[in-house]
């Protein structure tokens, strides 16, 4: 399939085991699961990761903004104290189930022949194609997408349902018979996690009019009724399940080298060490003096 592997490869990460979704493909490598970071002494947390960086040499930790404070404080802590570059700390603004699918493309990528900065990088990259939303019983506490909701749900009858896509565009409709969101323009499967309300409308309607080619159901993450502000909603998530796609997207973009840690990365930002691409001085041009007009040439005439 025109990619190799690694020896030792990456270790992907997760906060939670609800976040390690299922194997895609016999080639996609398990989740290290970083389970009650904020529950456990900082020595075993510290251990834990050193143990992760001797082993894989790198760590990235995918982890959604709806974490804990004290989870995110712990993890940064922890890559303080150990002073390591080796870690990478990517917290995308996804909702949990799409970050969740995001996680598994790195599984999967993480068993090709990628740098652990080109893999890490990729994160990045991979989130212009998902689309993440839900269905949701309530938009009263939504306040993570930025559509002006509250000035308007006082307006809304109660007991409507919205459908609300938050990445890559945020949207909203109110469901009605002709409520429809806008999707992706490529081929994608759909990954769907049904919370305590009760539809059809994101597996038969919306999976309908976005031509999904492959459906299939997980269970809810416990951090997605924080995000969308309610436990009455169905979260899902299209992206591209084939490795040897994800594979190709990757490895067309062009990669540098990082000025400050040398490692290949995507883009202009380390995602390990956090350097961003120095900007290249503008060079200033030389004031030209004004020729006197007895040597100004002569200007043709136009045609």
């Amino acid at each position: 399939m025109g990619y190799g592997e690694l020896r030792v490869p990456t270790a992907i990460a997760v906060t939670g085991a609800d976040m390690a979704l299922p194997a895609q493909d016999e080639r996609t490598l398990p989740a290290v699961v970083l389970d009650g970071l904020d529950r456990q002494p900082l020595d075993h947390s510290l251990a834990l990761l050193q143990a992760l960086i001797d082993q894989h040499g790198h760590v990235v930790v995918v982890y959604s903004r709806a974490v804990p404070p004290a989870v995110d404080q712990r993890l940064r802590t922890v890559r303080s104290l150990l002073e390591s570059d080796r870690i990478a700390l990517f917290q995308p603004g996804l909702p949990p189930l799409g970050l969740a699918v995001l996680a598994r493309q790195l599984r999967q990528l993480a068993s090709c022949d990628l740098s652990p900065g080109v893999l890490a990088s990729a994160g990045r990259l991979l989130t212009h194609y998902l689309h993440a939303g839900a269905l949701l019983g309530s938009v009263a506490k939504l306040d993570r997408v930025p559509v002006g909701l509250k000035s308007h749900a006082k307006s809304w009858v109660p007991g409507s349902q919205f459908a609300v896509l938050a990445h890559p565009q945020p949207q909203l409709v109110r469901i009605a018979p002709d409520a429809a969101l806008a999707g992706p323009e490529f081929a994608t499967s759909m990954l769907v996690a049904r919370g305590q309300l009760q539809s059809d409308w994101v597996s038969g309607t919306l999976a309908k009019s976005w031509r999904i080619q492959g459906l299939r159901e997980t269970p809810l993450p416990a951090e997605s009724a924080e995000w969308w502000g309610t436990g009455r909603l169905i979260e899902f998530c299209t992206f591209l399940p084939d490795l040897s796609v994800l594979y190709q997207l990757v490895t067309s973009v062009r990669q540098n080298i990082c000025h400050w840690c040398g490692i290949d990365v995507i883009g202009d930002r380390c995602v390990f060490c956090s350097a961003t691409a120095p900007v290249a001085p503008v060079p200033q041009q030389q004031p030209q003096h004004q020729q006197p007009q007895h040597q100004r040439p002569h200007q043709l005439p136009a045609g």
